[in-house]
């Protein structure tokens, strides 16, 4: 089996300053294309850490890919660390060089200067990976049958360098098929799921393995399976994955790897209906998921974000005396809420929702994390309230979650009546 390591390199990954979000979308890529993860390491722009983890990870990867350290500043040092660790020597890349001056001068319209013109600097030892993207190439170095690959931090950059470089690593290995089968559930717990199930997943074959992949809410089950017989492989998995989703069909959303918001989209698209959201406690998360979707002003109308008393009975029509009476996060309000998101906004569904998101703010008959949400048309609205105990973040994200789901819900049964 060909195995592989990341490597991202820099100090803002080490505090926090910077998430990474190289690795995770590089690894997805590497499995994709059948290349075992080996490991994914993260290290400091400090000369030594970078040449003593290169020491050791090629001791047992046969791909080492590092993201990093190749901008224009002083702390930029991962090609000069390169340059010495292979025993090379900088020379000029003239279709970079020309790269660099069309970016500056045409694009950007910025004086270039000295700084900008050394990124067309690479070792001379080493096959350029162009960066059409932006301006720091990528390198490959060959060493007793490992492949180095230095790429730029930048993501966006990253991404171009690698659309070019699995094909490379392709032809240069023979790797495994690699398959996936993906489900998500919702309303049921990681720890529940594995009891249910322990049953089947003593008995896959070793060939087969299933992960567990929990979050806000809902659990993904992966089914993986690698090996050199494509239709084999795939034959067999699709076995076991059509146990596996007899198995866990009544908390089951849908059976391909996607979010719920992509799964609400397309109910929405098959039956040709729109959706609206009023927002108090999400304050416009649920719109962002549903429109960070390609496609989603196929079926969204828009959203009222009203997150006080005011607001709420300007935007949405809620009445003042159930606001004094009730408070913002009850029945009435939360129902009221899609009512008016309903007439305002024009569309056949709507999502409301209103709750105590934290750290403050809770009573003793309302504590943090206490959430109505509503769904609904014009001839129905369905409520439900629900007791939350994560941090802020957290709650937020599962009340979006939840009530997209509830929305699916109510627009299958609607189907099924």
């Amino acid at each position: 089996m060909i195995n592989a390591t990341i490597i991202t390199i820099g100090d803002e990954l080490l505090i926090g300053q910077v998430a990474d979000t190289n690795s995770a979308w590089m690894a997805q890529q590497l499995n994709a294309a059948g290349i075992h993860l080996r490991r994914r390491v993260a290290v400091g722009d400090v000369w030594n850490e970078i040449t003593n983890v290169l020491n050791q990870e090629k001791l047992n990867a046969d791909i080492i890919l590092m993201t990093g350290g190749l901008g224009p500043t002083s702390d930029d040092i991962t090609k000069q660390v390169l340059c010495e660790y292979f025993d090379a020597k900088l020379i000029v890349h003239e279709p970079t060089l020309n790269q660099i001056k069309n970016l500056f001068e045409v694009i950007l319209k910025r004086p270039l200067i000295e700084r900008n013109l050394k990124q067309a600097e690479v070792p001379d030892n080493c096959k350029v990976l162009f960066n059409k993207r932006g301006s720091a190439p990528g390198m490959w170095f060959e060493e007793n049958g490992k492949i180095f690959v230095s790429m730029p931090g930048v993501p966006h950059e990253m991404k171009g360098i690698m659309e070019d470089l699995i094909p490379a690593l392709s032809a240069h290995f023979k790797f495994p098929y690699i398959s996936h089968r993906t489900l998500l559930t919702i309303g049921v717990g990681e720890s529940f799921l594995a009891e249910k199930i322990s049953s089947f997943e003593s008995a896959l074959p070793f060939y087969i393995k299933l992960a567990y992949l929990p979050n806000f809410g809902q659990v993904r089950l992966r089914l993986s399976a690698s090996g050199e017989d494509k239709i084999n492989v795939d034959r067999e998995l699709d076995i076991f994955f059509t146990e596996l989703q007899d198995k866990v069909k009544e908390f089951m959303v849908t059976n391909v790897d996607e979010s719920m918001e992509e799964v609400t989209g397309k109910i929405l698209l098959k039956n040709n209906k729109s959706v609206c959201t009023a927002e108090s406690c999400t304050g416009g998360y649920i719109a962002h998921l549903i429109t960070s979707r390609a496609g989603s002003s196929s079926y969204f109308e828009g959203s009222v974000v009203a997150y006080s008393y005011a607001a709420k009975e300007s935007l949405l029509q809620v009445n003042k005396n159930d606001l004094l009476e009730h408070g913002a996060v009850s029945e009435t309000i939360v129902k009221q809420m899609a009512k008016g998101a309903l007439q305002n906004i024009k569309a056949d569904y709507a999502i409301a929702v209103s709750g105590i998101m934290g750290p403050g703010g809770g009573l003793p008959q309302k504590p943090v994390g206490t959430v109505w949400i509503a769904v609904g048309n014009n001839k129905n609205i369905r409520s439900q309230k629900f007791n939350l105990r994560f941090d802020r973040q957290r709650n937020i994200q599962i009340t979006a979650v939840t009530a997209l789901n509830m929305l699916r819900e109510f627009i299958l049964e609607e189907e099924n009546a």
